[in-house]
């Protein structure tokens, strides 16, 4: 896997998943809503750990700097 996801938007993600846990948990948010919503703060979490989004490779999409190679 090659890295697609650029610092931002780990961080984004990372934030974005602690706000809905944080509803979750403060029952601001609960049922099967809570429960769809928790499971995609698990894959936000998960994704920028590996800094990999699946999405995104299908889509061609990528948001980290494209490293200069020299061959």
């Amino acid at each position: 896997m090659k890295t697609n996801m650029g610092t931002f938007d780990r961080v984004f993600r990372i934030l974005v998943a602690l706000v809905i846990g944080g509803l979750y948990y403060g029952d601001i948010v609960s049922g099967t809503v809570g429960i769809v919503l928790l499971v995609l703060a698990g894959v936000f979490v998960l994704t920028s750990l590996v800094s990999f989004c699946p999405i995104y490779s299908i889509f061609g999409l990528r948001t980290c700097a494209v490293k200069n190679e020299k061959a």
